[in-house]
């Protein structure tokens, strides 16, 4: 629980517990007699009453005083975030199911043939032989080896779906060898419990347990995952556990796992245990060099050391897009920093301009996925008209050509817990028009997004906090800060502001995968306040290893100031293993110069570049509102400083 207010700041209580809890938030009326404290009236007092099924009160205090100090304290007791490969924070295309191979070198070059960039192509249950994981169907997918290697060759993984539940077939080598060493969760009366899920008949590996972790871990190497490559990541669902003819559509209370400790002591830990096990598999199969990437459904606290989550399966309406902006808020505020919705709905067929809407807005998740229900029409990017399609497109680009600043936010989050995407409140704590302001909200530090939550809207109310400006993202128009618009709103895209004192890290370069735009210069994005000033980071690593936690990184803080843009180092300047990188800086973007300059200065080489007018954005030409130093050609990795003159 996180209580925050201006008076008095921000403080945090965290219960660390797994059982079934229930927590009433008490408004006014609630009576609790001597125990209410006497507060002065304009100070708002809340209580809340905290009851769990069993355990123990193993209870945290955090005091802030303000929200990132909160999130901080809270993930110093949980964990940091796990820092995800780069290809992770691309765009994910998945359906439940891709039919066969055909279909999925279909959708992939389909992607290719409508210029859109993608990174991941997921497979569902139905790619197994009979729902027996880590299986083929070998008639719909004979060569797997192969189809993961042809979608590496363009920079882009796979993703497969592994469950919890294990098929109960003799024939079946996981759960012959699972029964024979005694792996499995036991029912009441000491048996294996058998539940009913996607395969029939079914039971659940007992994932509390370390051998079981270490023995389902070995599973995930290439010489047992047959048909595996190394370019293949996992998606675990179903995993909280879903039982389909269990009470509560889950797992008994009275199932009993490790040490005899029954299911109602732990069952909100299921999930977190099931995720660790399988990222640990992935780390053991890459000898502990490559990031692991899993994504799980059901989620505990500390799952954000494990990999990314996701809200589960929403609906193709127009409120579950609104609503999924607050649940990936609170998910963040919990340190759980990796995490979205799916794209469109899972279940249903949504309208074009609702899906178009989803992409505009999900563009700016941290985990970034369109999924659909196989009973749904098929609805990828380029199904829609020649319109929709350059929309989405246009969505899926912005998300590409933000990676590295997202890339550096997540970077962030892996060393202090705050989240990618934050409550305008959290950057804005003594703003009162941010406390329930739940439908914008904050990427980084540096950009608002406003999100279009009804079909045929033609404009939007937009509150933009604090005392500075804030730029259009498209245009370079200047807001004052601490008003409400309302504003146009076109179907081309949602309401985006850079905040004023900013500089923002972008790669323009129109590519298939994150994975061809490693070598590609950088545009800096400078948004200047009143004070003709401005601050942002870059973060770079290799993009896939752990070298990063041996210090072999690029991390950059740039400065503008005075007139002069500067480039100064944060990593340690020890680097024990180095990390090297020719990328350059081509374009500067400045906004809010009051008077046009005609060069700059570059030092130390003491060349000179022009400076003119231009678009800010990329995508399509807009009327000329910025001034940009072109090719200034400075390498990230080094010390420089560029005059404007």
């Amino acid at each position: 629980m996180l209580s925050h207010g201006k008076a008095r700041g921000t403080s945090g209580f965290f219960w660390l517990n797994a059982a079934e809890m229930q927590i009433d938030v008490l408004g006014d009326g609630w009576d609790v007699g001597e125990s209410r404290l006497s507060l002065p009236s304009e100070q708002k007092r809340i209580d809340t009453l905290w009851m769990a099924e069993a355990g123990i009160v193993d209870a945290f205090f955090f005091v802030g005083p303000k929200p990132k100090d909160v999130v901080r304290q809270y993930v110093t007791v949980t964990g940091m975030p796990a820092m995800p490969q780069l290809f992770a924070t691309g765009y994910h295309q998945c359906r439940w199911n891709y039919r066969d191979e055909e279909d999925v070198y279909h959708v992939d070059s389909k992607f290719d043939e409508h210029d859109i960039p993608y990174d991941v192509l997921w497979l569902d249950i139905e790619h197994t032989d009979g729902k027996k994981y880590f299986t083929w169907d070998r008639m719909l997918f004979p060569h797997p080896e192969e189809m993961q290697n042809k979608l590496a060759a363009k920079g882009r993984r796979m993703v497969t779906i592994v469950d919890p539940h294990i098929k109960r077939e003799e024939s079946y080598h996981i759960h012959k060898e699972a029964s024979d060493k005694g792996h499995y969760v036991k029912d009441a009366t000491g048996k294996d419990f058998d539940g009913w899920c996607w395969p029939g008949s079914s039971s659940y590996l007992d994932m509390l347990s370390p051998d079981v972790r270490e023995w389902w871990a070995e599973k995930f190497s290439i010489k047992n995952y047959v048909g595996s490559t190394p370019s293949l990541y996992i998606w675990n669902d179903m995993n909280e556990p879903s039982v389909f003819n269990g009470p509560e559509v889950t797992m008994p209370r009275d199932a009993l796992h490790v040490g005899g400790v029954e299911h109602r002591e732990l069952h909100n830990a299921y999930g977190y245990y099931f995720h660790m096990g399988t990222t640990g598999g992935l780390v053991k199969r890459g000898e502990g060099k490559d990031r692991p990437f899993v994504l799980s459904r059901a989620f505990f606290a500390g799952s954000q050391r494990y990999g990314a989550v996701w809200t589960g399966d929403n609906t193709a309406e127009w409120e579950q897009l609104r609503v999924s902006v607050p649940m990936v808020l609170a998910m963040g505020l919990t340190g759980i920093t990796f995490s979205g919705a799916d794209i469109g709905g899972f279940f249903g067929n949504p309208e074009p301009e609702l899906l178009v809407r989803w992409y505009q807005l999900g563009a700016y998740y941290p985990f970034f996925r369109g999924h659909a229900h196989h009973d749904t029409k098929r609805r990828e990017p380029w199904l829609f008209g020649e319109r929709n399609t350059q929309l989405m497109r246009d969505a899926i680009r912005n998300r590409y050509i933000l990676l590295p600043y997202f890339y550096t936010l997540f970077r962030e989050a892996n060393t202090t817990g705050v989240p990618v995407m934050r409550p305008l409140w959290m950057e804005f704590p003594n703003d009162e028009a941010t406390f329930n302001n739940d439908e914008a909200f904050m990427v980084g530090n540096s950009i608002l997004v406003q999100g279009v939550y009804s079909e045929q809207t033609k404009d939007a109310s937009v509150y933009l906090p604090g005392d500075q400006s804030w730029y259009d993202m498209r245009t370079g128009t200047a807001y004052k800060g601490g008003v409400t618009y309302k504003l146009e709103v076109s179907d081309d895209g949602i309401p985006a502001f850079q905040r004023a004192g900013t500089i923002i890290p972008r790669k323009d370069r129109y590519r298939r995968s994150s994975t061809q735009m490693v070598n590609d210069p950088f545009t800096l994005v400078i948004a200047l306040n009143n004070s003709q000033s401005a601050e942002g980071e870059l973060y770079v690593d290799d993009g896939k290893s752990y070298e990063f936690q041996h210090d072999a990184y690029i991390h950059r803080r740039f400065i503008f100031s005075e007139g002069k843009l500067t480039s100064i180092n944060l990593a340690p300047s020890n680097n024990r293993r180095s990390f090297s990188s020719g990328c350059v800086v081509e374009r500067i973007i400045l906004l809010g110069l009051p008077s046009r300059p005609k060069s700059a200065l570059i030092e130390p080489s003491k060349e000179k570049t022009v400076i003119e007018m231009g678009p800010l954005w990329v995508q399509r030409s807009q009327t000329p509102s910025a001034l940009t130093v072109r090719k200034p050609n400075v390498r990230i990795s080094e010390d420089w400083t560029i005059q404007v003159l």
